[in-house]
């Protein structure tokens, strides 16, 4: 009798489980959708123009890539770590690293600020990647440039060789009037060491939790789960059945 009873109790366990296996994975798999209330606000600013990578995805391009100068402000959904990159450019002339038909050596600067308390600030890594007139040579003017590394928006970039961004203050940057308009507090202006003669730039930066010190739902792998909600056109279809149903 005692035979009989052991295969019985060995198929109740698995089969207790499995059911909880299956109870732990749907639960560990299903994940409500993302509301405006998840995300964050990113004021972005540059002289002169910039494109910023969060995670490895692209986010927002300067819309003006000379003048007047404005402020990007775009709703982003982060989730942490949240890798930052991004490529300030000042305005220049390729083959001579001038502005304005030649006249003029400019001047850059970047400043960035999230509403979840993310700042630029001298611990982000910086990269020149072009830079002129050489030597401040207006007279023969000329530039030097790198290849901009591959992925170096990527997450898993190594950027350890990097420098560290060097800060500015608004008097040295000169900011123009949408600046002031936004809100920046906090943030710093930041670029290479040498503001003027470094035209184009990289800068990474790894956020390694929220700075508010707000929980917040990772949605990364959204798209590889079941919503709480279905979709909307898939609910519609499910609704219009149920009436057809009814009517028959």
């Amino acid at each position: 009798m005692m035979k009989r009873l052991i295969p019985i109790t060995v198929i109740l366990i698995a089969l207790l489980s499995s059911s909880d296996a299956r109870s732990q994975s749907s639960s560990s798999a299903s994940i409500r959708k993302p509301q405006m209330s998840d995300t964050i606000r990113a004021n972005v600013y540059a002289d002169n123009s910039f494109i910023l990578y969060i995670n490895g995805e692209l986010v927002a391009v300067d819309s003006i890539a000379f003048v007047p100068h404005n402020v990007i402000s775009v709703d982003i959904l982060p989730s942490y770590p949240m890798t930052i990159a991004v490529m300030a450019k000042d305005n220049f002339d390729p083959k001579t690293g001038m502005e304005y038909a030649n006249t003029n050596i400019g001047d850059g600067g970047f400043i960035l600020k999230f509403s979840d308390g993310t700042v630029t600030s001298g611990d982000w890594k910086a990269k020149k990647i072009s830079w002129g007139p050489i030597d401040r040579d207006t007279k023969s003017p000329r530039i030097e440039s790198v290849e901009v590394p591959n992925n170096w928006y990527a997450v898993d970039f190594d950027d350890s060789e990097w420098g560290k961004a060097k800060e500015y203050t608004e008097e040295q940057v000169g900011p123009k009037q949408p600046y002031f308009d936004s809100d920046f507090m906090g943030a710093k202006f930041i670029w290479t060491d040498d503001i003027a003669l470094d035209n184009v730039v990289l800068f990474r930066h790894v956020v390694k939790s929220p700075p508010d010190g707000k929980q917040r739902v990772d949605f990364r792998n959204l798209n590889n789960v079941i919503p709480e909600n279905p979709p909307r056109g898939q609910g519609r279809q499910e609704g219009q059945r149920r009436n057809n149903g009814a009517k028959r």
